[in-house]
């Protein structure tokens, strides 16, 4: 059975990737490879990163396509290759993966969500930039450095104080 994907051009997308090995921190780790890997697979299949975090062992992505551009998976599996071949390979890999020649990496499959309405959107913002308070990594949002919050605080979108009292909801607009 062949998994359905949702496939609109030029949509703003929610993701969800996990590593393999869910007690890894290769992400965080390796952040600069990560950011390597995406930087060229955006310079041959562009789109727009509206918000992001990295932690440990996964990372929330909101993407915006290009009008009549659906094609994330080939995105997602450039990023995953491209950041694959720049770490040491050490980690186990099941015969499914030896047999296909793949690295041990990343799960195969990942989340996605078309993003219906600005209150969609800003529910998922909202979200990421709160993720790494929900996985007990800090106490404050902008206590994380691997996350677009940063940049919605120098934009002035958000103050550095948002979500401090603990709580990442309500807090963008929508």
């Amino acid at each position: 059975m062949r998994y359905r994907r949702a496939n609109v051009a030029g949509a703003t997308y929610f993701f969800t990737v996990n590593l393999a090995d869910r007690q890894s921190s290769l992400l965080v780790d390796h952040i600069d490879a990560l950011r390597e890997a995406l930087r060229r697979v955006r310079q041959v299949h562009p789109f727009g990163i509206d918000a992001m975090v990295v932690l440990p062992d996964h990372l929330h992505a909101l993407w915006t396509l290009p009008l009549g551009d659906a094609d994330f998976a080939t995105r997602w599996m450039l990023i995953k290759a491209g950041f694959s071949r720049q770490i040491p390979a050490t980690e186990f890999r099941s015969p499914s993966r030896v047999a296909k020649g793949e690295r041990g990496i990343w799960q195969r499959r990942y989340w996605e969500h078309v993003i219906r309405d600005e209150e969609d959107f800003a529910r998922h913002v909202e979200y990421i930039h709160f993720n790494p308070v929900k996985h007990g990594l800090v106490r404050q949002p902008v206590e994380w450095p691997y996350s677009s919050l940063h940049r919605y605080v120098r934009l002035g979108l958000v103050g550095a104080e948002w979500a401090s009292d603990g709580r990442g909801e309500g807090r963008f607009g929508g």
